[in-house]
């Protein structure tokens, strides 16, 4: 599939099949995350992939009680073991480098059938003390994972080119 359809078809999935996601699959989802740019190569990232209902369910909770994390087969909790680390131009590494790291991951389950939502809305006390993820390390997303249970949106709407590109000024 085309690099360009795929980010076409890439939607937020709320509703997931109950059905799980072979390892292999999982495997190559998780290595699109492995193969992303950071900054200064740090790699500073850490993923924990949960596939247990019960867990799912706790989390499904820390994460303002949003039903469909606890329906979808795989939760990933994406961390920054440097979360303050600081480029030249001022901007922390830690959300830019994930936020890449997610994305990758993103767009290979649309080319393994697969769909995904990016949970911002959660308790980060909460999801750590449930995933025994060390105080110093800082949890940016949470990646739900599975295969859709609904149907993309006929249209997303985004703004055309000619109002958010400019050429060579402001």
């Amino acid at each position: 599939m085309a690099v360009l359809k795929v980010i076409k078809n890439r939607y937020s999935v709320r509703a997931y099949q109950d059905r799980a996601v072979a390892p292999e699959v999982l495997q190559t989802v998780i290595e699109a995350a492995r193969l992303a740019p950071s900054a200064r190569n740090m790699q500073d990232w850490r993923f924990v992939v949960v596939q247990d209902a019960a867990r799912r369910q706790q989390l499904m909770a820390a994460a303002n009680n949003q039903a469909f994390v606890a329906k979808a087969p795989v939760v990933i909790a994406c961390c920054a073991t440097q979360p303050d680390y600081v480029m030249r131009c001022g901007q922390r590494t830690a959300p830019i480098d994930l936020a890449i790291a997610i994305d990758h991951m993103t767009l290979q389950a649309v080319e393994e059938g697969l769909g995904t939502c990016w949970i911002g809305s959660f308790y980060e006390d909460q999801v750590k003390t449930i995933l025994g993820i060390p105080d110093e390390v800082v949890i940016i997303e949470l990646l739900t994972l599975g295969y859709p249970a609904d149907t993309p949106p006929a249209s997303k709407h985004r703004q055309p080119l000619a109002e958010i590109v400019a050429y060579e000024k402001w």
